[in-house]
């Protein structure tokens, strides 16, 4: 655990829980994955254990959860966090594509319920040392795994300009990628890009000068492209949504939260095609946004999507 996360730890832990962020959708989550004591749940995208902490308690007794994440710091903290659930929940540090392998090693066969959460915690993202905000000083990171070799600053500083400008395009659909990526290949040229606000200036240069302030900073797509390049993502995704129905029990849920069109499209198309072998519902016709409090008090919910489906045969 890097020295900003045991810092973190520190500071917020009190009578053995972190208070750490705030789940997004986690009523409706809760609601819509039919939730009763005994089941097995997996949570793919544990972060900082806000939504398991309340499957627990709904789940026990006799329940189990399962906890996926490939953030060993987020682990730690969720462990702390969960600790009074001892004995009903397992920890794993990996990818959720691979749920399968996991669950056979647990020695469990089938699961009731999964839940995805796509998005970024605010400790990834209140992180410097991550790379992941723009608005930081920190290395270009962005791995959500920080034992895996590839990072932003090698896709920045060593990936040629034509394959830059298809990765901002394909990862975020950003408008000005061609003048973004001309830009960085030109100051790479001088010295390599190192960090997060070097990058994001050299962004807000390239741009016109009316995109230059808006109410979405102009570095956002590009940062989005980057970490999605850099952990696979949409892969991981696809690759989940063509195996996890092999090993969800017959009634079981899946409920899924994602924060930009690119995630949302691959998961309603995924459920539409699963929808046609009358093996799978459909469970939201239209995807749950949060309500208007909820993105008041947490702003960065506004984006979100939840879209629920169930094994029917």
């Amino acid at each position: 655990m890097d020295e900003y996360s045991e810092e973190l730890l520190n500071e917020n832990l009190e009578e053995g829980r972190v208070y750490l962020h705030q789940p997004v959708l986690l009523s409706e989550v809760i609601e819509n994955l039919n939730l009763s004591p005994g089941k097995v749940i997996v949570d793919c995208t544990i972060g900082l254990g806000g939504h398991a902490e309340a499957i627990l308690e709904k789940i026990l007794p006799h329940g189990f959860l399962i906890g996926i994440d490939l953030d060993r710091d987020a682990l730690s903290l969720t462990e702390k966090r969960l600790h009074k659930y001892k004995g009903y929940f397992e920890l794993v540090q990996g990818n959720f594509k691979d749920v399968k392998k996991i669950i056979k090693k647990l020695n469990i066969e089938k699961i009731d319920g999964f839940l995805l959460d796509l998005g970024m915690s605010s400790y990834q993202l209140s992180n410097p040392q991550r790379g992941f905000s723009f608005s930081l000083e920190g290395p270009l990171d962005m791995r959500m795994d920080t034992t895996q070799r590839l990072t932003a600053f090698d896709l920045i500083n060593y990936m040629d300009e034509e394959n830059l400008i298809k990765l901002l395009e394909k990862n975020s659909q950003e408008r000005f990628a061609k003048r973004i990526i001309h830009e960085i290949v030109l100051a790479r040229k001088k010295k390599n890009i190192e960090t997060t606000t070097e990058l994001a200036n050299l962004i807000m240069k390239a741009v016109p000068p009316k995109y230059r302030y808006l109410r979405i900073h102009p570095a956002t797509r590009t940062f989005q492209a980057l970490r999605i390049a850099v952990n696979n993502e949409l892969d991981n995704l696809s690759y989940f949504l063509d195996n996890f129905l092999d090993i969800l029990s017959l009634g079981g849920r899946i409920a899924i939260i994602s924060f930009h069109s690119l995630e949302d499209r691959i998961v309603k198309n995924k459920f539409r095609q699963l929808a046609k072998t009358d093996n799978f519902k459909i469970i939201t016709k239209k995807p749950i946004r949060p309500t208007r409090e909820e993105i008041l008090e947490n702003p960065r919910s506004r984006s979100a999507k939840l879209r629920v489906g169930e094994r029917v045969r």
